[in-house]
């Protein structure tokens, strides 16, 4: 028998199958959007955690980085303070660092007392952070360090290196990349750490000026002449550096001066009635020049460490006393127009440069001079310091700077 189907059961039949569709459309929809939010949720998670990974991470990276190198004050003055003892220094030891010369190794050389090692500066309102060797060894890879100046600059030079060299196992990867042995006289010294591809270089520039024979015509006594508007032509090697290091003012002295024959030059005159204070702001000047001109701040930090005072009870006789403990008072030795000359000029600078202010701190230092314990004895040596001794600390401010974790001495 054949069914018929009536019209309005039609009609029920299709409306079932069509809401029957309705609600398999909208069930899946509402499946769609509900995975839809669930997938953008994740990603708004996802991003979330990606822009705290960009932000946060490198905070709390900054921080950690601050913590080992940054002053709890950002204005701290770190020139301005006192020596404590700490028996925590010094901050490597002597006999695995073949970079100090013989003359400065008092310990090599017979000193029995060793207090002078055991000093710290303590500024007045912040504190140094104690030198991270390995965090320091990782920040200067593929870099240059350079220092230009006197043998005071050669001891801050050996003092960096042994200081870094403490935090190294294998001490046969650090040498110097011509062999030369560590002497007076040479222009130039490197020493490479191979294993961080940076080298820690020397050069020897005492007046930072060109250094002449006298021009024709000079009085008899002329015998050399400072050409005091022309920078020291080895000054093309210090360009391609990262930090870049100067000092001067041990040899700007009538005796090494005057009493060689050594006068003064600017252009093609003499100047034999120059003053050895003017001369070396002339100096200075021709050097900042130099500086603004050649060397971009964007890549190279540039540093000038002030004058260090000697301690000579008379310089004349070659005699003086070293002192046990450092000096109460600075008896005024921390003061010196070659320190005040750098203030000045720099003041003056377009580069930025950081001043390195350790005339003062030096200045209480009289028991860490080299003394009779050098590779001479006979002569006493109150201008030279020990190493490890005061340069240590020189180079712990330097570094702390190098970071960029001190706000610069106001100039």
């Amino acid at each position: 028998m054949m069914m018929v189907v009536l019209p309005n059961e039609k009609m029920n039949s299709f409306s079932r199958s069509l809401s029957s569709k309705v609600k398999q459309r909208a069930a899946y929809v509402s499946r769609v959007f509900r995975a839809l939010v669930i997938i953008g949720s994740l990603v708004c998670f996802m991003l979330a955690i990606g822009c705290g990974y960009m932000y946060v991470l490198p905070n709390i990276a900054h921080a950690l980085h601050d913590r080992e190198y940054g002053f709890s004050i950002d204005a701290c003055d770190v020139f301005d303070g006192k020596w404590v003892m700490d028996d925590r220094y010094p901050l490597y030891n002597v006999s695995e660092c073949p970079f100090v010369e013989q003359g400065f190794n008092c310990l090599a050389n017979g000193r029995v007392d060793d207090d002078y090692l055991k000093w710290r500066w303590k500024p007045k309102h912040c504190d140094i952070p104690r030198v991270n060797v390995q965090l320091t060894l990782e920040i200067l890879r593929n870099k240059r360090v350079v220092f230009v100046g006197d043998s005071m600059s050669r001891t801050q030079w050996e003092s960096l290196i042994c200081l870094l060299m403490s935090g190294l196992e294998d001490k046969e990867s650090v040498y110097e990349v011509n062999d030369n042995i560590i002497t007076k006289q040479v222009r130039y010294l490197g020493v490479r750490f191979s294993s961080f591809n940076f080298t820690i270089e020397f050069y020897r520039s005492v007046f930072l000026v060109q250094h002449n024979w006298a021009p024709r015509n000079a009085p008899k006594n002329v015998r050399s002449a400072l050409l005091l508007d022309k920078l020291d032509d080895i000054s093309k090697e210090w360009i391609n550096s990262d930090v870049l290091v100067f000092n001067s003012g041990q040899w700007w002295v009538p005796g090494k001066l005057f009493g060689t024959g050594c006068y003064f030059q600017v252009g093609e005159s003499l100047k034999l009635e120059m003053t050895i204070g003017t001369a070396f702001r002339t100096a200075l000047q021709t050097w900042s020049s130099w500086v603004d001109s050649m060397i971009n701040p964007e890549k190279t930090q540039i540093f000038f460490r002030t004058f260090e005072p000697s301690h000579w009870r008379n310089l004349t006789l070659r005699q003086c006393n070293v002192s046990k403990l450092p000096l109460p008072d600075s008896v005024g030795k921390d003061l010196s127009p070659f320190s005040d000359a750098v203030f000045e000029v720099v003041n003056g600078m377009v580069a930025p440069v950081t001043v390195l202010h350790v005339t003062p701190m030096s200045a209480f230092r009289s028991d860490a001079h080299v003394g009779t314990w050098s590779d001479r004895p006979s002569l006493s040596d109150c201008s030279h310091w020990c190493l490890p001794g005061v340069p240590d600390i020189w180079n712990e401010i330097l570094i702390a700077y190098m970071f960029g974790k001190v706000k610069a001495h106001d100039v």
